[in-house]
């Protein structure tokens, strides 16, 4: 094990970027990369390690591709003899047979709203090895006896959240607030601003009236769609700690897409304006 790619895939990990992993599982004849070569690649292009070089390395940059956007794996075989046809440009005269691995990026959440929900939540994130963040502008509803597992306890309006953190951070955004005024502030300041999912617990009459809000601010029906809610898989959560269960694992089954059966692997998108009643801080 390369202990060169083990510390990059950490760093990755702890920086909740998500990556591909190449690695050469099956060889055949002469090759130049060896069993278990691999190398990690970043939606951005950048890489660590090798599968071999040249033109099978291009291929497998490519395939990445694809990879980062269908978030599942992949096994490829190729054929290192330029006179075959398919054969890449190669004299090596072996195959070799490469997996792509998805890694997701490791959780990161952000709760606005440190009341019964986000206490129930941040029970079970760490066991899950997820991180997160508490903000709330009562002092009393953040603090390190609540959250005490939290990586940051902020007390913050909610105009200034983004101010405060940095949106590229977290890869969720959980908006469990006490307060319809300041759900729609950090709302209608998250939708450009926030690049990842943005989830909202609200009654069926508070959601249609943040939705009509941001529309009356010129939000988009593209944008609001955007905005998830209900959120959590459906089990029939009620209590705090059950919609918490919901979360967590509608989390846990995203990061696992090519395990779940195509009809369930997306969420239906509903239309901002229907009147879809859903669950309640």
């Amino acid at each position: 094990m390369d202990r060169r790619l083990t510390r990059e895939a950490l760093r990755l990990l702890d920086a909740h970027r998500p990556f591909v992993r190449a690695t050469v599982v099956r060889t055949t004849g002469s090759v130049p990369g060896k069993l278990g070569a691999s190398m990690l690649l970043e939606a951005d292009g950048r890489c660590v390690g090798t599968v071999g070089g040249a033109a099978l390395e291009e291929s497998v940059k490519e395939l990445a591709k694809g990879v980062f956007a269908s978030r599942a794996g992949e096994l490829h075989h190729f054929d290192l003899q330029s006179w075959k046809s398919g054969g890449l440009p190669s004299l090596c005269g072996g195959s070799v047979d490469i997996a792509l691995e998805y890694v997701a990026a490791r959780p990161n959440l952000l709760l606005w709203g440190g009341g019964h929900v986000a206490h129930a939540l941040a029970t079970i994130l760490p066991t899950l090895e997820f991180d997160f963040s508490v903000a709330d502008d009562r002092p009393d509803w953040v603090g390190i006896d609540r959250f005490p597992a939290a990586d940051r306890r902020e007390v913050v309006p909610p105009e200034h959240v983004w101010d405060v953190f940095e949106p590229g951070e977290f890869t969720h955004l959980y908006l469990l607030g006490y307060d319809a005024l300041k759900d729609l502030t950090l709302l209608a300041d998250s939708i450009d601003r926030f690049p990842n999912v943005i989830g909202l617990i609200a009654s069926a009459s508070k959601r249609e009236h943040l939705y009509a809000r941001l529309r009356d601010r010129g939000v988009g029906r593209e944008a609001i769609a955007r905005i998830q809610s209900p959120v959590g898989l459906e089990i029939g959560a009620e209590t705090p700690p059950e919609i918490a269960v919901s979360i967590a694992a509608e989390i846990v089954r995203s990061l696992h897409p090519d395990a779940i059966p195509s009809a369930v692997r997306e969420r239906p998108v509903e239309d901002p304006e229907d009147d879809v009643v859903t669950r309640s801080a």
